[in-house]
């Protein structure tokens, strides 16, 4: 039996934040909302831009290993959701404590929620 295709969702290089004042950009001109595991600060592209990602985890969060997971879990709900945003944006997301201790499932349906929130998920 043929081997199912999977969709490539990369997270490269050019689809991240990296200067401060991307993510003071998107802060003072795009939109904010929150739930208690994280915030997630967006701003709308153009059609046709590629979607970018900017995470943030301060030390509230926890050591530098529960901060790390914090990155890596909001990183990767954001990869395999790319898709699923309607329209181009550039999100910050951003770490809250309540976070620590949460698995992949319960952060992605809480991103999911969010976006649902923000109106930002394509019509299925």
């Amino acid at each position: 039996m043929p081997e199912a295709r999977r969709t490539r969702c990369p997270l490269g290089r050019r689809m991240r934040l990296a200067h401060g004042g991307e993510f003071a950009r998107i802060r003072r001109e795009g939109r904010r909302s929150s739930c208690g595991y994280f915030i997630i600060n967006w701003r709308m592209l153009p059609a046709g831009a590629i979607p970018r990602l900017g995470v943030i985890t301060s030390k509230r969060v926890g050591n530098a290993v529960k901060r790390a997971r914090a990155r890596r879990l909001l990183r990767e709900v954001f990869r395999r959701h790319q898709h699923d945003v309607s329209r181009p944006v550039e999100i910050v997301l951003v770490a809250q404590p309540a976070m620590v201790g949460k698995g992949m499932a319960f952060i992605e349906d809480a991103y999911l929620a969010m976006l649902r929130k923000a109106g930002l998920l394509k019509q299925a």
